[in-house]
């Protein structure tokens, strides 16, 4: 009887886990690479603008935010690291996959010294402000310049399976 409440249990739980990575994942697995990284970026700046909207005393909801912006950027980051960069340097552009590549060890640092801050000191929305700074010159490279052309650069074949490649590594990391 225990047993069975155990294997139930788990299947429950591998249920949910399937289906939490599907609902995280879903939202950006329609279309090409380059739209999903687009829409993953509008996201991202969206938990900017709660974080940005509450109060100095909410700092449980700050925590809570900077939980999903965390989520939300690792899962993106690994993406971007493991697929779309190295599809880069293949496509001759190590420069800017390195430099973009570095300024995520940027969003990395500035998100364990948010998580050490106090979330009602005004010192800590300046950081989070200071941050979106640096993540929307970020994005702003990556869709307006180097992904445009790394698109271009490839066959309809190619985005494909950089597609495919970049939504299983989304997939893992949901």
């Amino acid at each position: 009887m225990i047993a069975a409440a155990a294997v139930a249990g788990a299947a429950v739980g591998a249920a949910a886990n399937l289906g939490r990575k599907l609902m995280v994942q879903g939202l950006t697995s329609n279309g090409n690479w380059d739209e999903a990284l687009a829409a993953e970026h509008r996201l991202v700046l969206g938990i900017f603008d709660k974080i940005e909207a509450t109060a100095d005393d909410q700092t449980f909801i700050r925590a809570h935010l900077l939980v999903q912006l965390k989520h939300a950027l690792v899962k993106h980051a690994a993406e971007e690291e493991n697929v779309i960069y190295p599809a880069l340097r293949e496509a001759d552009d190590a420069h800017d996959a390195d430099a973009l590549n570095g300024e995520h060890g940027y969003v990395k640092t500035f998100l364990y010294e948010l998580e050490k801050m106090s979330k009602d000191s005004p010192a800590w929305i300046a950081k989070i402000r200071e941050f979106r700074a640096l993540l929307e010159e970020h994005i702003q490279m990556e869709e307006k310049e180097v992904f445009p052309r790394l698109k271009q650069s490839m066959s309809e074949e190619q985005n494909a399976t950089l597609t495919a490649a970049m939504n299983k590594e989304g997939f893992a990391m949901a």
